[in-house]
């Protein structure tokens, strides 16, 4: 025990020493390999929900904002956990980071059961709300009260890898994104369309693959903190202290975390007077892009980790490479998965579902959003490191800007000489410059408190 624990110290704050790149490179490795594969699970679901017609993709469509939102707020308390956890593990307080990482987990757990709850109770009205009527309407009810069990444990394993992570893990919480993403596509069509002899259950069977998935992700990942790690701690000591740190960033960054999906709700809703053929083509569209676009949030994701630990241990010009090195990936992404999807857009909507007017709005969507990939991808970047030093205003107050300043407006205004290809255009346009002005922003932030640091 004493050797495996004295070896986990030695690895803690590796981030502070050796070569950025080659650091950045093993996080956003083993991470996009993870975030793929949830991502390609995602897809792969649309794919079989494709077989079923139209309304089974549409009510999915409806659904995952939604989830997304949950989601988001969840991994807001994430970011606060990953924040003060990373500069205890840069100062070498392992047994700090130990309470940090209990109390937050149990924050999360905490917050993703009341979620599951309102959500179960109050699904109709909400889908009513937001455009889905009829078949489609009860076809995402059913879906998202399934989808809402698993909820809690999927939040505990999805913030879990954070902050694996976090503490100096890079390759484990692929491992744990992986096995439950891979686990849930080979399930899925044994449920949904009733493989051996199994009721053919349609949207419902989608739901519960995810929720059996996802929950074996968070057993693999209670190993790691239980067993190999011991970073969970059988007492409630210091809670509130602790609940307090961990909140100060989480709060605001929940907020500004909910701006994304938000706006994917809204877009939802836009798009619903347009018909269900329209909106299970952004729903397709937008699940093909993600797979490109969880490559910079892979990147993007890990200067969290790398600039907490340098920050922690006063390394500041590591902080100022890990910021430059994520910008210029991000950016060079971009420009692939732009030709990616410039090139193969149609053929991927076509493999899901041949509708004239799905893949017409599927193509249009990729080819508008996936060059700006990028600068979100920088907005992403920006927002991490912000968090990483403790200041989540930032991140809220952008967020917050590319929603209501930017992105609502502007949809509403293209949309009336556009049409549905105009919200695409909204969105695109808020991308490139919302992530120019948080690098911006970010650079003068870094630049001021290390000269209060050093002063």
């Amino acid at each position: 025990m004493n050797g495996m624990e004295a070896g986990s110290k030695a690895d803690t704050a590796s981030f502070t020493e050796g070569d950025l790149s080659r650091h950045l490179m093993r996080l956003s490795g083993y991470m996009i390999l993870g975030f793929l594969a949830m991502t390609l699970a995602s897809f792969v679901e649309i794919f079989y929900l494709g077989r079923v017609g139209t309304e089974a993709i549409a009510a999915v469509t409806f659904a995952f904002p939604v989830l997304m939102i949950i989601g988001a707020a969840t991994r807001g308390i994430g970011v606060g956990i990953g924040a003060v956890l990373a500069r205890a593990i840069g100062a070498g307080d392992r047994e700090r980071a130990a309470f940090l990482t209990t109390h937050g987990l149990l924050l999360v757990l905490a917050f993703n059961i009341a979620c599951s709850v309102l959500l179960i109770a109050f699904a109709q009205p909400l889908f009513h709300f937001l455009g889905a009527r009829e078949t489609v309407l009860d076809l995402v009810v059913a879906y998202i009260r399934i989808s809402a069990i698993g909820y809690p444990l999927f939040g505990l394993s999805m913030v879990g890898t954070g902050l694996m992570r976090a503490i100096g893990d890079p390759v484990y919480p692929g491992i744990v994104i992986t096995a439950g993403s891979v686990l849930q596509v080979l399930i899925g069509p044994f449920l949904i369309f009733g493989w051996l002899g199994l009721p053919a259950l349609g949207v419902e069977g989608a739901a519960w693959s995810f929720v059996i998935a996802r929950s074996a992700s968070f057993l693999i990942g209670v190993y790691w903190f239980c067993i190999r790690e011991r970073m969970i701690r059988g007492s409630l000591a210091r809670f509130g202290s602790s609940a307090r740190e961990i909140l100060h960033v989480g709060l605001p960054a929940m907020t500004s975390n909910i701006i994304e999906p938000f706006a994917s709700a809204v877009v939802t809703r836009l798009l619903a007077p347009f018909g269900a053929a329209v909106v299970a083509g952004f729903g397709v569209g937008s699940r093909i892009e993600s797979i490109v676009f969880m490559v910079v949030i892979g990147i993007a994701t890990n200067a969290a980790p790398l600039v907490g630990q340098n920050w922690g241990a006063r390394r500041f010009d590591r902080v100022d490479e890990a910021l430059r090195l994520c910008y210029r990936y991000c950016l060079v992404w971009g420009v692939i998965a732009a030709v990616i999807m410039w090139t193969g857009g149609e053929l991927f909507v076509t493999l899901i579902r041949d509708e004239a007017e799905v893949v017409a709005t599927a193509t249009a969507y990729l080819y508008i959003i996936p060059i700006t990939i990028g600068f979100a991808g920088m907005f992403n970047t920006a927002n991490g490191a912000f968090n990483a030093l403790s200041k989540p205003l930032p991140p809220l107050l952008l967020s917050l800007l590319r929603l209501l300043v930017f992105y609502i407006p502007l949809a509403l205004l293209a949309r009336q000489w556009l049409g549905h290809v105009g919200i695409f255009a909204a969105a695109a346009f808020t991308n490139v410059v919302l992530g120019l002005w948080a690098r911006e922003w970010n650079r003068r932030t870094v630049i001021r408190q290390r000269q209060r640091l050093v002063g």
